[in-house]
């Protein structure tokens, strides 16, 4: 197998883990790395035994020709590097959100596809493998006919140390984690209709929300409820869990704290743990997501290679970043948004 040669822009948090995720996939190896930060960008080359380094995008695309771009970097960087890239012909993987706004997302979707180049968003929260499995459950027919959900992201893990550009970010909890559950209900129910949603600004020194409440009405009939907060002080600190409950017409299932699936029906409960592998890389708090990286990453390989469909294209994220700026609307308007099919 030829590797797959990956260049990767952008050299923050998440660069530490994108990295050796793609190293966990057959056939992948990260040829170079970019960012602004010379020095920070040749320390990331050399923890990680990348053979070059560069502080311009452009010369990093005319010396090493990748066979894609992986794009760590914020949004309002994410057009520019696009256009860039795809009028070179590389296929691209963007991280979220694609942008932040709507119109841009649109328009990068549309220059990849007028270009022939393939577009790809690096949503990994439908990669968890207790959410796959939960999905399985649901597919099976086991709990019958679903007519409810709820998805729970509830912590007041400290996520502004880790990150703290968070503190500046106007549109925080939504554009950040809505992003990840807000795609996950769509990977589990389908398409929503419309939707209504409340947001607060609990902590201090912040400039966005960073608690929010979204009811979704959606397409197949269900009710959906995403709460998310950064701010809740629980009994329990799940962070980086999501908590599901999915009610059907012949029963249950639950995603419970622990990685736990707790499937009950007329004749009781049983209940399986799904713990995600274990990374000597990942940050033990992250773990969770650290595996779904690696998940998304081996999705995102095969399908350039073009040996299986990516889930998680831009055409397919842009549905995704609907209901997000769907979201801010209806909390600003404080009323529920029709959605367009």
């Amino acid at each position: 197998m030829v590797p797959l040669r990956i260049a990767l822009i952008g050299c923050g948090f998440w660069s530490r883990f994108q990295i050796p995720a793609w190293h966990e996939v057959e056939g992948v190896k990260c040829a170079a790395v970019c960012d602004l930060n010379a020095e920070r960008c040749r320390g990331l080359a050399a923890r990680f035994n990348i053979p070059e380094s560069y502080d311009d995008p452009q010369k990093l695309l005319d010396s090493v020709q990748p066979d894609a771009i992986d794009l760590v970097t914020g949004p309002r960087t994410h057009q520019e590097l696009v256009e860039l890239a795809s009028a070179y012909k590389v296929p691209v993987i963007c991280q979220k959100p694609m942008a932040n706004d709507l119109a841009t997302a649109e328009n990068m979707v549309r220059i990849c596809a007028e270009r022939s180049v393939p577009f790809f968003v690096h949503e990994n929260w439908r990669w968890q493998q207790p959410i796959r499995e939960l999905k399985r459950v649901i597919e099976s027919g086991a709990i019958g006919l679903p007519f409810r959900a709820r998805m729970d992201f509830n912590s007041s893990f400290p996520v502004f140390k880790n990150q703290p550009s968070l503190r500046e970010v106007p549109e925080l909890i939504l554009a950040d984690l809505g992003v990840h559950l807000l795609d996950a209900a769509r990977f589990l129910f389908g398409e929503a209709v419309r939707l209504t949603c409340q947001t607060h600004q609990v902590s201090l020194g912040i400039a966005g929300e960073d608690v929010a409440t979204v009811l979704l009405a959606m397409k197949n009939g269900m009710t959906v409820s995403c709460n998310l907060s950064f701010a809740s002080r629980l009994e329990s600190e799940n962070f980086p869990q999501t908590l599901i409950l999915v009610e059907g017409s012949a029963g249950s299932v639950e995603l419970a704290p622990n990685h736990w699936i707790r499937k009950t029906d007329r004749t009781g409960t049983n209940a399986t743990q799904y713990p995600p592998k274990q990374y000597s890389w990942a940050d033990s708090h992250y773990g969770l997501v650290h595996a779904s990286i690696v998940e998304c990453h081996r999705n995102l390989a095969s399908a350039l290679r073009g040996t299986a469909e990516a889930e998680t294209t831009g055409r397919d994220n842009l549905k995704t970043l609907k209901l997000v700026f769907a979201s801010y609307e209806s909390a600003l308007v404080q009323q529920t948004i029709h959605l367009k099919q």
